[in-house]
C-alpha cells in the first residue's frame, strides 16, 4: 500500500473551510475511486491553524488516478485559497506489502 502524510496551515478565519473541503474531497474519494484506502483529516493538537492528509491507496497509480481526478482538483482549487501546502512529512510503501516490492 502506498501511503502519505502531508500538512497544511489555514488561515484561521478559513479552518471550517478546509474542514469541509477536504472531508467532502475524502467521501468523495472514497467513494468513487477503488484504489482509495483511507483518507483522514487530522487537526494538531497544538496548533489550530494546522491540519494533516493522512492517504492510503492501493499503490501509487491509485495515488496518481486520484491526483489527476477531479475531486483532487476541486479540493484545491478552493484551498489553494486560503491554505498553505501540502507540506510533504511521508511518503512511501508499507514495507513487507507487495506494492512496495
Amino acid at each position: 500500500m502506498y501511503q502519505f502524510l502531508v500538512s497544511f496551515t489555514v488561515q484561521p478565519e478559513h479552518r471550517d473551510d478546509f474542514v469541509r473541503a477536504a472531508r467532502k474531497t475524502a467521501q468523495d474519494s472514497l467513494a468513487n475511486e477503488p484504489g482509495s484506502q483511507r483518507f483522514e483529516v487530522i487537526a494538531d493538537e497544538q496548533d489550530p491553524n494546522l491540519f494533516y492528509l493522512n492517504e492510503v491507496y492501493t499503490d501509487a497509480e491509485a495515488f496518481d488516478t486520484h491526483a489527476s481526478g477531479p475531486y483532487f482538483g476541486a479540493f484545491f482549487a478552493e484551498a489553494s485559497t486560503y491554505a498553505q501546502g501540502p507540506n510533504w512529512l511521508m511518503r512511501g510503501n508499507l514495507v513487507g506489502d507487495k506494492a512496495a516490492v
